[in-house]
């Protein structure tokens, strides 16, 4: 039996917390604030501590270090409501075993904190500043993306961010670079693939004088320029083959040699790399070396694309509102504009949300933001004549197996599997904000209601 302390102030989690470690056959105690846990220290000695990032009157990410001081080697598993990339770099750099986002799957907690009693090794104290690093979102997927980029930053191995066109891969390369050991270096970014063919490598690896009709003089590249500090390689996937020979060997040995000499030069440059690109299938095709991949690949970032994290819309928008001069900025923010963000697909993601977002602070002249002031957006060529086509194919297939034995319920069954696929579709596009998915679906807000609940009566227990 093992004894674990938790130390937050909300008791209905408190409960669940305990019934789930008891049920293990571990010893729990419960703190509701820092000077409770104090108390309990004085005659309880924890094997695992449990702590909340915001307690009453304190700082839960400072009481890690005071839980750090005092009981050394005791693992710490933090707690938040309020994930951010900062919170969770805090507390990996305090020293923190786990950190969670709630809500967590109970289970998964049991896991985490067994494998604390297990011994097995949490985070690794690193000292540092925690800059800006203008990712925005709270939902789950982008959570995950500040525990893997506070994990891997202050480690010097190479990181491969994959993701869509403008999901925010440059931003997760900096904030990388930002909470790493060169964070005081530069951050140099350059996408290979937009150099010069004929100059790539001197533009890569530098060069010297004479090296070439044109090279007067020696020159510096991007592998020295980055000493110190981070080259971030964007679409790394549309490099040439043959520089991607080089850039291999310079993964490997950190060694590379400027155009027109045999010389070696040895970088301490932290590698980022990033695609938008299928690379598995470019493998395939011959098009990216495997090996490169491979070297490049030791930790891999998937950034997520808007339409999964549609609920961070709104928190987008407030962003980037806040990020404007006070002298733009629109006088207010109807529910209509906000509710049509959020419905609409965004194929270029955050990066063409602000752009929309943009041209309607322009058209709104600092009067309130409505739906009417977003560009208009051209639709896809026949995209809903595409999607009338799958879905008339897939019914008649469906029918076909149907009729192959006696059925007299086609219609009613048809219904079913339709809302059950339409409804989680439009719930997941409008980031489960109802009132916004019962106006696409165009039926009210009680009916909807109803209708997840036939669908999936538990799942349906948010209000």
């Amino acid at each position: 039996m093992s004894r674990i302390l938790i130390v937050d102030d909300e008791p209905a989690l408190c409960w669940s917390l305990t019934e789930v470690l008891s049920d293990a056959g571990h010893q729990v105690r419960i703190a509701g604030s820092l000077e409770q846990a104090r108390e309990r220290l004085a005659v309880f000695q924890p094997e695992v501590i449990v702590v909340d990032v915001r307690l009453p009157g304190a700082d839960g990410l400072a009481a890690l270090q005071e839980f750090r001081d005092r009981l050394k080697d005791v693992p710490v598993i933090v707690m938040t409501a309020f994930g951010d990339l900062p919170t969770a770099a805090r507390a990996f750099s305090g020293g923190a075993f786990e950190y969670l986002v709630k809500p967590f799957d109970l289970n998964s907690f049991a896991a985490v904190v067994q494998r604390a009693l297990s011994g097995h090794e949490g985070m690794t104290p690193e000292n540092g500043t925690l800059p800006e690093s203008g990712l925005v979102g709270h939902c789950p997927a982008m959570q995950a993306v500040y525990r893997q980029i506070a994990l891997i930053a202050p480690t010097p191995f190479p990181v491969l961010l994959l993701g869509e066109t403008g999901t925010g891969k440059e931003l997760a390369a900096r904030a990388i670079h930002n909470h790493s050991a060169v964070a005081a270096g530069p951050f140099i970014p350059v996408c290979p693939a937009s150099l010069n063919p004929a100059l790539i490598e001197s533009e890569l690896f530098g060069h010297v004088r004479g090296a070439f009709t044109g090279a007067d003089e020696n020159r510096r590249g991007l592998f020295e320029a980055a000493e110190n500090g981070t080259l971030f390689l964007d679409e790394i996937a549309d490099t040439p083959v043959s520089v991607q020979v080089k850039l291999l060997r310079v993964l490997e040995s950190r060694r590379f040699s400027p155009v027109g000499t045999g010389e070696e030069r040895v970088t301490s440059a932290r590698f980022i790399a990033a695609t938008h690109r299928n690379i598995r299938e470019m493998i395939a095709a011959g098009t990216f070396r495997e090996d490169l991949y491979h070297r490049l690949s030791a930790f891999t970032v998937h950034m997520p694309p808007l339409r999964d994290r549609s609920a961070d819309i709104p928190v987008l928008l407030d962003y980037f509102l806040r990020q404007l001069p006070e002298s733009l900025r629109p006088r207010t923010v109807s529910p209509q504009f906000s509710d049509a963000l959020c419905v609409q697909h965004w194929s270029g993601n955050v990066r063409q949300l602000r752009n929309a977002v943009d041209h309607a602070v322009v058209m709104c002249r600092g009067q309130t933001l409505r739906p009417e002031h977003l560009p208009v957006r051209e639709p896809f060529p026949d995209a809903g004549e595409k999607a009338g086509s799958l879905i008339t194919d897939a019914i008649e297939k469906w029918v076909a197996q149907q009729m192959q034995s006696p059925t007299t319920d086609l219609y009613e069954t048809a219904v079913r599997l339709l809302e059950g696929s339409l409804i989680p579709a439009v719930m997941r596009q409008t980031g489960h904000n109802r009132t916004a998915a019962a106006r696409v679906l165009g039926m009210d807000r009680a009916t909807l209601r109803t209708r997840l609940k036939d669908l999936d009566p538990i799942e349906d227990t948010t209000g």
